[in-house]
């Protein structure tokens, strides 16, 4: 075999060699490479209670109840809730019908018990200054109510 022959055998075997890790690493992931579930995701995996997770919906419209610190409420997907209970500061785009991410703890009785949220702002969101930039542009008009 030639010089030339050696060295190409020698990045055929490494590339093969780093396919076949990737490939396991993927493999290996391929649950946890999943942002957040809904909760109809959730309940079609089955996912043992004790299981730390990110789940993602709306805040359901009514479900808010705050008691001090504590707050329960439910995301929704519309087709399922899910309980989520909270004890801390909420952040302040935090409110009913809004998109939210939590991070927590399935409980045995199906209750999440969450220890962050993460509230989304909606995709027609524009900064003030924006807005304002783009108004007096004449290239943005702003919601028509």
């Amino acid at each position: 075999m030639t010089r030339k022959g050696k060295r190409l055998t020698l990045i055929i075997g490494a590339l093969a060699i780093l396919g076949l890790a990737a490939g396991l690493v993927l493999f290996a992931l391929r649950d946890n490479i999943v942002f957040f579930y809904t909760p109809s995701e959730l309940a079609q995996k089955q996912i043992a209670p004790g299981a730390r997770l990110r789940i993602g919906g709306l805040v359901k419209e009514g479900s808010v109840v705050k008691n001090g610190k504590d707050v329960t409420f439910a995301v929704t997907d519309k087709t399922r809730d899910l309980a989520i209970a909270f004890t801390g500061l909420l952040p302040d785009l935090f409110r009913e019908g809004q998109g939210v991410v939590v991070d927590g703890v399935l409980g045995a009785d199906g209750a999440f018990k969450a220890d962050s949220v993460l509230a989304k702002h909606d995709e027609r969101y524009m900064p003030k200054d924006v807005a304002d930039r783009l108004k007096a542009q004449g290239v943005w008009q702003g919601e028509k109510k």
